[in-house]
C-alpha cells in the first residue's frame, strides 16, 4: 500500500465503489416491489371484500318462505322420517340417486297431464317461467339450481302431482292399469313422500297450473285441485273436513297438519308462571290409580281432551308404522314456521307427560283410547317419549294448562293420595287384593266377636 501512487489509490478506491454500487442498490430495489406486492395483495382484498358484500343478502327470509331443510338436531335422530323413500320432489332432494327410478315414470306422469291438458304447453311453459322467482322464494335456503333447470323442475314434479290426482280421481278407470300406482305398497310409499317437509313444491304454483291447463269453462264435472288434494289424503284427514277456500295451504305437509288441528284454534300462554303450572306431573297409570276416569272421546280431533269432574275425555290414538313420520315432519313445520302456533307439538309434550312407562299404554288401550300396531307397548313409550328431543317449546295451548292444572291438583287432593297409597300397597296384584279383602274381612269379624264378648260380660 505505501509503494503505490496517489493516481493509483484512487483508481482501485473507484473500482471497490463501482463494485460496491449494486450491492447498495439491491435493498432499494427489494423494498419498491414488496411495497407493489403488498398493494397489489390489499387491492385483491378489497376486490373479494366488496364481492362478498355485493352476494351477501340481508339474512332475512322473504315473506313467501314455507319449505325448510329439517333443523340438524331433530334430523339426526331419525333421519329417515324426512327423508323421501321413492321418489323426489321439490329441488331439496333432486337428483339423488336413490330416487332415480321413479323420474322415469314421472316424466311418463307429466307427459300424460300435458296430452289431458285442456291448454297449449306454452302456456304452461309462460307461466311456471313467470312464478319461478316467487318458487325459488319460498323455498329457506338458496336453490343452486338455474332458472331454466328450476323451470323444468317446477313443470314436471307439478305435472306429476296433477296426473297422480286425477288418476286416484278416476280410481277404478286408471289406477288398474297403471305399472307403479297397481302396487298398493308402493303407492301408499308415494303418498307418505308427498308429506315431507323437505319433499314439497308451493301450494299455489300446483293449483294455478292445474288451473291454466283445465279452464272452468272447458269442464263441467272436474272437481277443483284442493278438492282433488283432499281427496286423495283423505286417509289422513280424520275429522273428515271439507275443502274450504278461505284457508291458506301452503304445501302438502301444511294441509297435514291442518287436518289435525282443530277447527276452532284455543290459546296459547307463554310459559310466564312456575313450571309446575304446566307439566302434568302423573301419567295415565297414576291418574287412574287417584281415581281419574280415562275414557276415550267422541271427538274426531286428535289435539283434543276434555277434564270434567273426575273424568278425562282423550281422542282416540292410532300409533302405526307412519306415525313417528307424519309427527316429526309436523314438528318440524312447525319448529320452522309456526312459532306461535305450535299446536301439534303441545299436543305432543302432552302425550309424553301422559305415557312414560309400559303400564300408560297399557292403560289407554285397555281404555280403548289408543290402538297401536308398532309391537309392544315399549315401542310406543320410546316413539311417543322421542317426539319431543331437542324440539323447542315456546308456549303452551291454554286449555291444556287448565286441564294440566286441575289433574295435578285432583292427584295432589290427601283422599286420591291415600287411595293411591292403598292401591299400591294392598291391591297391585289380583292376590292381594283378595288377600287385602280377606284381612280386612278378618278384622271386621274379629271386631265384631270382640263386641258380642264384651255384650256377654255385661249381661
Amino acid at each position: 500500500m505505501a509503494d503505490m501512487t496517489g493516481k493509483e489509490l484512487i483508481s482501485e478506491n473507484s473500482e471497490e465503489i463501482v463494485e460496491m454500487q449494486p450491492l447498495l442498490s439491491t435493498p432499494n430495489s427489494t423494498g419498491l416491489s414488496s411495497n407493489h406486492s403488498e398493494q397489489h395483495m390489499e387491492d385483491k382484498v378489497m376486490v373479494d371484500i366488496k364481492q362478498i358484500i355485493e352476494e351477501s343478502k340481508d339474512g332475512c327470509l322473504p315473506p313467501t318462505c314455507c319449505i325448510y331443510r329439517v333443523p340438524p338436531t331433530i334430523r339426526h335422530l331419525n333421519e329417515e322420517a324426512y327423508t323421501p323413500k321413492l321418489i323426489s320432489i321439490g329441488p331439496f332432494h333432486y337428483g339423488h340417486k336413490r330416487l332415480q327410478e321413479m323420474e322415469a315414470h314421472k316424466k311418463i306422469f307429466f307427459k300424460a297431464f300435458t296430452q289431458r291438458a285442456k291448454s297449449r304447453l306454452d302456456d304452461l311453459v309462460r307461466f311456471v317461467k313467470h312464478s319461478e322467482p316467487k318458487v325459488r322464494a319460498s323455498y329457506s335456503e338458496n336453490i343452486k339450481l338455474n332458472e331454466e333447470e328450476l323451470v323444468k323442475l317446477i313443470l314436471v314434479d307439478g305435472g306429476f302431482i296433477i296426473e297422480l290426482f286425477m288418476r286416484y280421481h278416476n280410481f277404478d278407470q286408471e289406477i288398474p292399469n297403471d305399472a307403479k300406482l297397481s302396487q298398493p305398497w308402493l303407492a301408499s310409499t308415494i303418498k307418505d313422500d308427498l308429506v315431507l317437509l323437505e319433499n314439497q313444491l308451493p301450494y299455489f304454483v300446483i293449483e294455478e297450473l292445474f288451473n291454466i291447463a283445465f279452464p272452468a269453462d272447458h269442464h263441467d264435472d272436474l272437481p277443483s285441485f284442493l278438492d282433488l288434494s283432499y281427496k286423495y289424503f283423505k286417509y289422513f284427514n280424520i275429522q273428515y273436513l271439507r275443502p274450504n277456500t278461505d284457508v291458506c295451504i301452503k304445501h302438502f305437509t301444511d294441509l297435514l297438519r291442518l287436518f289435525y288441528l282443530p277447527t276452532k284454534l284455543p290459546m296459547r300462554n307463554l310459559f310466564t308462571e312456575v313450571i309446575s303450572n304446566y307439566v302434568l306431573l302423573y301419567g295415565a297409570n297414576e291418574l287412574q290409580e287417584a281415581g281419574v276416569k280415562l275414557k276415550a272421546s267422541t271427538s274426531k280431533c286428535s289435539l283434543d281432551l276434555k277434564f270434567s269432574g273426575h273424568t278425562l275425555e282423550i281422542s282416540q290414538i292410532l300409533v302405526e308404522d307412519r306415525t313417528e313420520m307424519l309427527f316429526r315432519n309436523m314438528i318440524a313445520l312447525e319448529q320452522c314456521h309456526y312459532h306461535s302456533q305450535s299446536y301439534i307439538i303441545d299436543y305432543v309434550v302432552l302425550m309424553d307427560w301422559l305415557i312414560n312407562t309400559h303400564k300408560d299404554v297399557d292403560v289407554l288401550v285397555h281404555k280403548e283410547i289408543m290402538a297401536t300396531s308398532v309391537g309392544d307397548a315399549n315401542n310406543v313409550v320410546t316413539l311417543v317419549n322421542g317426539l319431543g328431543i331437542n324440539v323447542l317449546h315456546l308456549g303452551f295451548n291454554s286449555e291444556y294448562t287448565d286441564i294440566c292444572r286441575r289433574l295435578n291438583g285432583f292427584c295432589e287432593h290427601w283422599w286420591h293420595k291415600k287411595k293411591v297409597t292403598l292401591r299400591r300397597d294392598y291391591c297391585r296384584t289380583p292376590w292381594q287384593f283378595v288377600v287385602s279383602i280377606a284381612g280386612i274381612i278378618l278384622v271386621i269379624l274379629s271386631v265384631v266377636q270382640t263386641l258380642f264378648s264384651i255384650l256377654q260380660v255385661v249381661k
